[in-house]
This record gives C-alpha cells, sequence and structure tokens, in this order.
C-alpha cells in the first residue's frame, strides 16, 4: 500500500480532530490547525494552501521570514512557535500574525510596540496576537516561563502596547501523560483569566498528543509530521 500523500495526511488528522473533538462535547470550529511547515519547501506550503490551510507555523527566523517574503500576498496567517532572540523580536512580529512563544519579560519588551511621542498613539496595524509559553519541566533551559513567575510575565503582556494575549502555550514534556499536563495548562489559564479574562484561548497538543489536547479545551494544535509528512533534510541557514 502506497504511503498517504499529502491531501490524504491532512483529510486524517482534520478527522482525528472531528473525532477528539465530538469526544470531548465540543465544536470543531473552536480549534484552530496551525501546520507546522519548518524545513518544508515552499512547494508544499503552495499545495497546503490549494488545500483550504491559511494557518501555518514556522520556529526558525530566517527560513519564516524568507517563506513570508516569498509569499506575500497569499493570505497566511504565520504563526511563529519557536524561541524568539530578543534581538529579533521586532523582525519575528513583522511577519507574524501570532507568536506563541513570548516567555520573559526583555522579549516582551523587545516585541511592544512604540507609542508616539506626542500623541500616545500606537503605529498604524501595530497590534500582534501572542500566547505565553509556560514551561513545564524543572528545566531552566527549555522555553517558557516557570509557573511562579507565570502571572507576572501575564501582567507585563498585558501592559505592554501593541501585544495582545490570546492565553497560554505549552508542549507536553518528553515522558509525562500528556493529558495530565494539558489539563495543568488549562487549570493555569483559567487562574489568569483573573487577571486576562480575554485571554481564553490554549496553544498546546502536536502531532502525538493532539487528541488529549482537546480533550483538555485546546484550542490551537500545532500539527507537523502527521501532515507534512517526515521533515526533508535542514537546509543550510544559519542560526536565527
Amino acid at each position: 500500500m502506497s504511503e498517504p500523500n499529502l491531501a490524504q495526511r491532512l483529510a486524517n488528522v482534520r478527522g482525528g480532530i472531528a473525532d477528539a473533538a465530538r469526544l470531548a462535547g465540543r465544536s470543531v470550529d473552536d480549534i484552530t490547525t496551525v501546520v507546522v511547515t519548518k524545513f518544508q519547501p515552499v512547494s508544499l506550503i503552495r499545495e497546503l494552501l490549494e488545500l483550504g490551510v491559511r494557518d501555518l507555523g514556522e520556529s526558525r527566523h530566517q527560513e519564516a521570514q524568507a517563506k513570508a517574503a516569498e509569499l506575500a500576498g497569499a493570505g497566511i496567517r504565520w504563526h511563529f512557535v519557536g524561541q524568539v532572540q530578543g534581538k529579533k523580536a521586532r523582525q519575528v512580529r513583522a511577519y507574524s500574525s501570532v507568536i506563541h512563544s513570548v516567555d520573559r519579560e526583555s522579549l516582551v519588551t523587545g516585541l511592544a510596540t512604540p507609542v508616539a511621542e506626542h500623541t500616545g498613539a500606537l503605529e498604524a496595524g501595530a497590534e500582534v496576537d501572542c500566547f505565553v509559553q509556560v514551561n513545564l519541566t524543572e528545566d531552566p533551559a527549555r522555553g517558557g516561563v516557570s509557573i511562579p513567575d507565570l502571572a507576572p510575565l501575564v501582567e507585563r503582556v498585558l501592559s505592554a502596547p501593541g501585544l495582545r494575549l490570546l492565553g497560554l502555550m505549552a508542549v507536553a514534556p518528553l515522558g509525562a501523560e500528556p493529558k495530565r499536563s494539558f489539563a495543568l495548562v488549562s487549570e493555569l489559564g483559567a487562574q489568569m483569566r483573573g487577571i486576562a479574562p480575554d485571554a481564553r484561548y490554549l496553544s498546546m497538543g502536536m502531532s502525538q498528543d493532539y487528541a488529549a489536547a482537546i480533550a483538555e479545551g485546546a484550542t490551537h494544535l500545532r500539527i507537523g509530521t502527521a501532515i507534512t509528512g517526515n521533515r526533508p533534510a535542514a537546509v543550510n541557514l544559519k542560526t536565527s
């Protein structure tokens, strides 16, 4: 039997999402699937566009910037899902519709939009959506803010001009039970709504664990290989 092609993989995942949503008593319309295209060629992205995909995720700035430039005008909502270097923050937000990985105060400062000195107004169209990433491990080298530092960072995002907080993002730790990890994120999200009532979204769940994420309230799934297939060999780009 031949391997499923891109359209079949996409249909399979969409079917799996619909099944998981039904089991959770949720509407599939409340779930956004971000197809992560890291290391995938622009030709594959064009195929995804023909299949109706508009939410695409990237995690390496140089690669994402080049793809966004080449596909300008295609109606793509670019989601940046990787770690953002502070010195690249302004460049990342220039092409991103959503940044999923805000994890420290210095990054918030780098992403914030300058306010005009005399009018106090933001630059036109300068607001960008973002998630605060939570580190569910005890390893500080992993991306995300620690749980004890979560509330202060949320408050910092709320006060930053040009940023609109959607909610929380997390990655289930290797070896952990995904459903339990996602339940914790859901609980943290409910707590954060005490200070950020509109931050009701949860970015969690990837190719191997999206059903568990949906069961715990995920609104944004970040799915790569289950849809795109195995990544080709990494292109020779400088680390961004």
